[in-house]
């Protein structure tokens, strides 16, 4: 991938242009972590950038981005600007294209994601980013009230930065969160989402909780059981979110939204229980089991060992059931279903349709 971006690098500063990798790739990549996402930044504007690359296309001609595919992969190519003005301490709604590398990385949120690479591979340290990375601290670029008060996302990507590559925030950032956290309150929940699922999953979970605490962010992200977080071992995404009671306004999807509630729905149960298992699989079972600090590989034995775990696996058609009992399809049909299915569970019932149908007989003819 570094390779087609040096590649297209050189597309850019043949024909005379400035061009460098800039950000989160250069940043991983002297640290040594694997990155994917590749952003380039550039003095030529987006229409110089569509006449060389054929195949590309303006996102968003406003912030001076555009999107280039080459050898398969995507980049986003962002032409040097300076943002003039924002609007609902989120976006720029105003900005001049510029022809200095230096001003543009002026108007970047933290000194480590200021470093740029250049077409030879060469590393471009202009605001001292490799010194941050070397003290591991992480500080905006100016004044950390002034970035967040332009765009208040930073305040949990300064977290999220923090968390992932344990890191400590500086002075300046811890003394401005206070002051802007009450921002949050207007990001969108999509954007608060995405940030806050990043912090969960990383493996320095914890720090990121603490870190969103200790600035009391709960109130303003709507989350009111992150303290709760700190009582678990590590548990999945879906875990996190039953147990922090968050606004109902989170993006969901409704695959997200079903097993949340399924979690909820088992807290109180017991998770070896056949019937709890069964009615509610293993997932929804793990993550509660997670959360109550039970030993998974119990409950996966547990589930393991069900007689059935769907009713198309009971051994005996509907069109039988009605022979024996002489009936037309009705409700209850269903009521014998559950019946049956809930005695098989307890070993009560042998799963034959033998066994079945003399069950059937004895209690329903």
């Amino acid at each position: 991938m570094l390779e087609v971006a040096l590649k297209l690098l050189k597309e850019l500063t043949t024909r005379s242009y400035k061009a460098y990798i800039v950000g989160g790739f250069v940043r991983d990549y002297i640290l040594g972590i694997e990155s994917n996402d590749i952003d380039i930044t550039t003095n030529a504007t987006p229409k110089e950038i569509k006449e060389i690359f054929e195949d590309s296309c303006l996102p968003n001609e406003d912030y001076g981005s555009v999107t280039v595919v080459l050898k398969g992969i995507r980049f986003e190519i962002t032409t040097f600007r300076k943002e003039i003005a924002y609007i609902g301490n989120r976006k720029p709604v105003e900005i001049k294209y510029i022809d200095d590398l230096e001003e543009d990385l002026l108007r970047r949120d933290f000194v480590i994601n200021t470093l740029c690479m250049d077409e030879n591979g060469d590393i471009l340290d202009l605001l001292h980013g490799r010194e941050d990375l070397e003290k591991r601290v992480l500080r905006t670029v100016g004044n950390a009230t002034d970035r967040f008060n332009e765009d208040c996302l930073r305040i949990l990507r300064a977290i999220r930065f923090a968390t992932i590559l344990d890191f400590s925030l500086d002075s300046e950032i811890i003394e401005a969160i206070p002051k802007t956290k009450h921002l949050l309150k207007s990001l969108s929940y999509y954007r608060k989402k995405e940030e806050l699922d990043k912090i969960f999953t990383s493996s320095n979970c914890k720090k990121g909780v603490q870190f969103l605490l200790n600035f009391g962010l709960e109130k303003e992200l709507e989350i009111p059981n992150l303290s709760k977080l700190l009582e678990t071992d590590t548990i999945s995404l879906i875990g996190i979110w039953s147990i922090l009671g968050a606004s109902s306004k989170y993006p969901f999807s409704k695959s997200e939204q079903r097993l949340i509630q399924d979690v909820h729905a088992v807290m109180n149960s017991n998770n070896y229980d056949p019937m709890v298992l069964y009615s509610y699989g293993l997932y929804v079972n793990s993550v509660a089991g997670e959360i109550k600090g039970l030993e998974l590989k119990n409950i996966t034995e547990a589930y393991n060992n069900l007689v059935i775990k769907s009713r198309r696996e009971i051994q005996i058609e509907a069109s039988t059931i009605m022979k024996l009992l002489k009936k037309k399809p009705g409700r209850y049909l269903k009521d014998i279903y559950d019946d049956i299915e809930r005695e098989i569970l307890y070993h009560r019932l042998n799963n034959t349709e033998h066994d079945i149908s003399a069950y059937i007989v004895q209690k329903y003819h």
